[in-house]
């Protein structure tokens, strides 16, 4: 079996008396599209730093394509590339002659001209970076991260902050990555991103590692069971839903319900038998199939964005 392309044991980091993570591991195989996702100050960031050299560890073990980020120079920095949770540049930089700095940066890099079509910036390239969009700054962003044509990438919560259309874009130019057979790392708390990217997730709560998998299999694992969120005319205080018919667990949520069931329509007919017998009523119902929100709630006690 070959190496892992990014391998990561038992890394710690603080910040003074701030403890930023705590023993994070985990192992990513060449080509894979890798998620770590968990809440904002969980530590992602500060690991990915770890990772691209930016930030030292205060102990554990990382490599990235066999080498130390701390001790390997140029070497390591010609085969990565990354986007930065924040990309600020000179405000009058062009949109080509950024391109073509971060270029003169590597020893080997890709044409600019193609990098320009590419993402969809060539009417923009004669542009300031003051006057673009912030979908076009990310995409020179991506740009500017792909062109020394990088083994391994990555992507500090890429989407962030951007609309849903220009979201969609940015999946579809991880997804090129993808078949490019690009090592690729990625940052988020959207849910839906992590499903629809990765090939293995890493959950992190609290500065640590609390789950990992294929999205298909952390969803399998947390009990195969249903998403039930409803809201009721009066609210509940003694926890009677929870002891309903099929349901696993039930928590209370800015003043909705989410039971999780093994058997949803046994769920709901008791339930429905239980409001009508003590007077209440449903405001609203729906079921969603099993997600990794899912898998954070049932093992942290609440959703991924509270």
């Amino acid at each position: 079996m070959a190496a892992p392309v990014i391998e990561v044991k038992d890394l710690y980091k603080s910040y003074g008396p701030v403890e930023a993570v705590r023993g994070v591991s985990f192992a990513v195989e060449e080509g894979e599209v890798f998620g770590l996702l968990g809440p904002n100050g969980a530590g992602k960031t500060s690991t990915v730093e770890i990772l691209e050299g930016l930030r030292t560890p205060d102990r554990g073990v990382v490599r990235v394509c066999g080498l130390d980020p701390q001790e390997s120079g140029d070497r390591f920095k010609e085969r990565i590339g990354a986007i930065l949770q924040q990309t600020n540049l000179p405000d009058k930089l062009r949109v080509k002659e950024a391109i073509e700095l971060f270029a003169d940066l590597y020893q080997k890099h890709a044409d600019t001209d193609e990098l320009l079509r590419r993402f969809q910036l060539v009417e923009k390239s004669t542009a300031f970076y003051k006057n673009l969009s912030g979908g076009q700054k990310q995409r020179l962003a991506l740009a500017m991260a792909l062109v020394n044509d990088p083994q391994v990438v990555f992507l500090d919560e890429p989407t962030a902050g951007l609309d849903p259309q220009v979201r969609r874009e940015i999946y579809d130019i991880i997804e090129d990555l993808k078949r490019a057979k690009k090592t690729v790392l990625i940052t988020t708390h959207y849910i839906e991103e992590a499903e629809r990217l990765c090939d293995r997730v890493a959950i992190v709560d609290s500065r640590k590692v609390i789950a990992d998998g294929t999205p298909r299999a952390l969803k399998h694992n947390s009990a195969g069971s249903t998403r039930i969120e409803l809201r009721l005319a009066r609210p509940l205080t003694n926890g009677a839903l929870a002891h309903i018919d099929a349901v696993m667990n039930c928590r209370e949520f800015d003043g909705s319900y989410v039971l999780h069931s093994s058997r949803p329509p046994a769920t709901i007919v008791a339930l429905v038998k239980q409001l009508e017998a003590e007077g209440n009523e449903l405001q609203s119902l729906e079921m969603f199939s099993p997600s990794l929100e899912d898998v954070f709630i049932e093992l942290t006690g609440r959703r991924l964005r509270e």
